[in-house]
């Protein structure tokens, strides 16, 4: 059946759970690398490509946009305490900020998606089914 998915051997496996989270914030499916996450702007592809993995049994649901809204208020908070303590008036500090936060929101929101769905696909949670490297054996060390 073609949509059965590669087995482990057969897929380049991140080496942890920070390589596959750094694959999934490049849109890149977490499992083997090779193919697109996403479909569209925030919607997965039901299967990798490349080597068959079901994403569409993800369950990142809001908290990427939780994330994105804590990283954005922290890197805007200080830019805001600097404007208004500068003697910028607050409705041109609103001006301002309010249309650079929603594009750094818009902009964070696909990559954080996509971390989210690797650390939930590493660590088994929900519907994914943890996997990992097999251990080289000491004698087969390059």
């Amino acid at each position: 059946m073609p949509s059965q998915r590669l087995s482990p051997e057969l897929v380049d496996l991140p080496a942890g759970w920070l390589a596959a989270v750094g694959r999934g914030l490049r849109g890149l499916c977490p499992r083997c690398g090779a193919a697109a996450l996403f479909r569209a702007w925030l919607k997965p592809v039901e299967r990798c490509g490349h080597c068959k993995q079901d994403w569409s049994v993800q369950q990142a649901d809001d908290f990427p946009a939780y994330i994105g809204i804590f990283v954005v208020g922290h890197l805007l908070a200080p830019v805001v305490i600097a404007m208004i303590s500068g003697g910028v008036s607050a409705w041109l500090t609103l001006a301002i900020l309010l249309p650079v936060s929603v594009i750094m929101l818009l902009a964070t929101l696909q990559p954080v998606k996509g971390a989210v769905i690797a650390f939930l696909w590493w660590h088994g949670i929900g519907a994914f089914q943890q996997e990992r490297r097999a251990p080289t054996p000491p004698g087969d060390a390059p």
